[in-house]
């Protein structure tokens, strides 16, 4: 049988030999929930994600209080879409796409059932935004655009510069 060639990478990828290293400790041995602080491997498991914390922090150049891990997509998606409205009540307004992943599309519609606007962005046929229609769509009340920059099932890249 020959080697299968994978080239949805956007999906899933096979992991990096030094992630898997860096993770074995906590796959292997540290497996305690990091949030229970109520005996060792709790303790064990929260200085494990405290470290990785700040190894991000330090890499981004931001403070390590303002790293969150998550478990996945669905999550980040419904943290930073529905975190970014409740933290503007003011403004009710969101730019995105069609194209989006059904994650945002579902927190969208939920905050378009509780009162806010979706603008719609028209894409051209390759599945991208135009800068322009970006600007235009752009209100006062205007509290997110949410566009994912590389989209995993038709390839389009936003030129997001």
């Amino acid at each position: 049988m020959k080697t299968p060639i994978y080239l949805d990478n956007h999906a899933t990828t096979p992991v990096d030999p030094r992630v898997l290293e860096a993770m074995l400790p906590a796959l292997s041995g540290v497996f305690g929930n990091a949030s229970s602080r109520s005996h060792s491997l709790g303790w064990d498991a929260e200085k494990l994600v405290d470290a990785a914390r700040r190894e991000v922090a330090t890499l981004l150049g931001a403070d390590p209080r303002e790293i969150v891990f998550t478990s996945g997509a669905t999550e980040s998606n419904n943290l930073a879409i529905l975190g970014v409205a409740e933290a503007n009540p003011k403004g009710r307004h969101i730019i995105s796409a069609r194209t989006e992943h059904p994650a945002v599309l579902d927190s969208l519609a939920h905050l378009e059932a509780n009162g806010y606007r979706i603008t719609w962005l028209p894409l051209d046929k390759t599945g991208r935004a135009g800068a322009a229609d970006v600007d235009a769509a752009i209100e006062d009340e205007t509290v997110l655009i949410t566009l994912m920059a590389a989209n995993n099932e038709i390839g389009t890249i936003h030129p997001f510069a």
